[in-house]
């Protein structure tokens, strides 16, 4: 019998959570971190060996476990992964575990932290394991409650104003979605809340206007989460006032569950929809990366210039998503063919090289607050010769997520405005603005914080210790392994991704692999 690896996973930490429940809050502080930290370590080997099983060259669903589970409606427990999912699901394990060991730190209410944080692992894995539309759902929402508490009860002065805004701003987005699924549901034959028949069937490619208000059900449910423009107006509030840890599983975890709903749900179930608005997506995804960029600039709030800079880098996402399924006419589609697949491939890749980057600065924003307790970039100064190891870290952290070569942030984005050039030359060309002025916010942070003389205020804060160099140096080693040598992970993404394309009618013809011209590229640097 095969062990359903999938979910020993995905219930693992809500096994760890009801321990903790059983321990008592003060006596036992220390056997609940421990306990947490095992539990979201272990799960973090499983995944690695979930990666292990997969075979990245077999197109499908790997892994499959399926069960009934409410036989009259149609509806399974349903998990499986595939080259969309499996980066995800690494992301979320280590930021998990990378975030329960700088976690440690937290002396109120350690009982219910730790039970949240692993509550919301259960809840972010599910999303990503999840084949059937209800069970995506419920894990969808209960991804939402530990969040909301986290930011509540841990987070800053206005904690509870973001917490609310938080919950309301996905409640609304969630119930848009639910309504889509339910319209797919009655529309399917036969009746099934599988997402992978659902696609097969495609049950409204006779009914366009069904499918449009289905596409925009589901766009207000994903693009809330991600956030695209202007549905991003939670995030910045959320991050400013959410816990260190809390933030960076926001912005490295949860903001992906948007755009994986987008290539998991919308691309395959409402192609054609995809395909008639996929010019409003790419509008969209224009104006996040520059008015995230610029509102960026503006800010003298370290939290809030790195919570804006997530809304400039999920806008790259969301334009590789948008160039995958434009139209661009019959005679076109043998060219932009394999640019289509290009662009899937960094919009995936930029998924997860975006968590690791943003998390690792996030857990670095966290360090200087915690010596200063201020974030204000105006009020430091030459930190380089106080902090000489936290300035290489985070002045790393800041060129990876400016896309200098060498570096992940570069390889992701390079590989979206390859592919999207071919589908929006217009839009890609002014997208590099983005770029540009990412480059200017994350130098003038550097030279503000850590260049020029020493501000005798913060003359004898200590360096990094060895618990915060422990959460930051995995990200930093991915950064530079990605940037040096991506072709593992893209390895992983690009047969679903070239699947995905060709499968549900984004090109009209065979598609040569990915992999020989990133290789062609690369040697391009050589």
């Amino acid at each position: 019998m095969d062990i359903p690896i999938l979910s020993i996973m995905l219930f693992l930490p809500l096994v760890g959570m009801i321990l903790i429940l059983f321990m008592d809050r003060e006596r036992d502080v220390g056997l609940i971190r421990w306990t947490a930290t095992v539990t979201s370590g272990l799960t973090l080997i499983i995944s690695v060996w979930v990666i292990a099983l997969f075979n990245s060259g077999q197109p499908g669903i790997q892994l499959e476990e399926k069960v009934p589970w409410i036989g009259q409606l149609g509806v399974n427990y349903h998990l499986g992964v595939d080259g969309l999912s499996i980066p995800l699901i690494l992301l979320t394990t280590l930021l998990t575990f990378l975030s329960i060991v700088y976690s440690w730190r937290i002396q109120e209410r350690v009982k219910e932290y730790m039970a949240f944080f692993l509550l919301l692992e259960t809840g972010t894995l599910g999303v990503f394991c999840a084949l059937d539309f209800v069970l995506f759902y419920v894990f969808w929402e209960v991804s939402l409650v530990p969040m909301y508490f986290i930011i509540g009860i841990w987070g800053g002065p206005r904690r509870e104003y973001a917490a609310i805004k938080f919950f309301i701003y996905t409640l609304v987005g969630s119930l848009a979605m639910l309504l889509a699924i339910l319209a797919l549901y009655f529309n399917s034959n036969p009746r099934t809340f599988d997402i992978i028949q659902m696609a097969q069937q495609n049950p409204l490619a006779q009914a366009p206007v069904l499918a449009a208000l289905v596409f925009w059900g589901l766009f207000l449910g994903f693009a809330i989460k991600v956030p695209l423009f202007p549905f991003h107006t939670w995030l910045p509030d959320a991050h400013v006032e959410a816990p260190t840890a809390g933030s960076v599983i926001l912005a490295g975890v949860l903001l992906k569950m948007g755009t994986y709903g987008f290539v998991r749900v919308s691309l395959p179930i409402v192609p054609d929809a995809c395909t008639e608005f996929a010019g409003w997506l790419a509008g969209l995804a224009l104006i996040s990366i520059i008015y995230g960029a610029l509102c960026a600039m503006a800010q003298p709030d370290l939290k809030k210039l790195i919570a804006y800079s997530s809304v400039n880098h999920m806008g790259y996402v969301m334009l590789g998503i948008a160039a995958a399924c434009a139209y661009v006419g019959p005679h076109a589609a043998a060219t932009i063919g394999d640019s289509k697949v290009t662009a899937l491939n960094g919009a995936v890749l930029q998924m997860f090289t975006h968590g690791i980057i943003t998390g690792a600065l996030f857990f670095l924003v966290g360090v200087i607050y915690d010596r200063a307790h201020i974030r204000d970039v105006n009020a430091f100064g030459g930190l380089a010769k106080v902090m000489p190891v936290y300035a290489g870290i985070m002045i790393m952290a800041c060129f990876a997520s400016l896309g200098l070569p060498g570096l992940a942030g570069f390889v992701a984005e390079f590989l979206v405005f390859l592919g999207a050039f071919g589908s929006y030359p217009i839009i890609t060309g002014a997208a590099l603005i983005g770029v540009v002025i990412t480059a200017g916010y994350f130098l003038w942070t550097i030279q503000k914080i850590f260049l020029g003389p020493v501000n005798l205020q913060w003359k004898a804060l200590p360096d990094m210790d060895g618990g915060e160099i422990f959460a930051v140096a995995p990200l930093c080693a991915l950064m530079l392994a990605i940037g040096v040598y991506p072709m593992p992970i893209i390895g992983l993404i690009n047969t679903a991704m070239r699947n995905l394309v060709v499968q549900h009618g984004f090109v009209a013809t065979n598609l040569a692999s990915v992999t020989s011209l990133v290789h062609h590229i690369l040697n391009l640097f050589a």
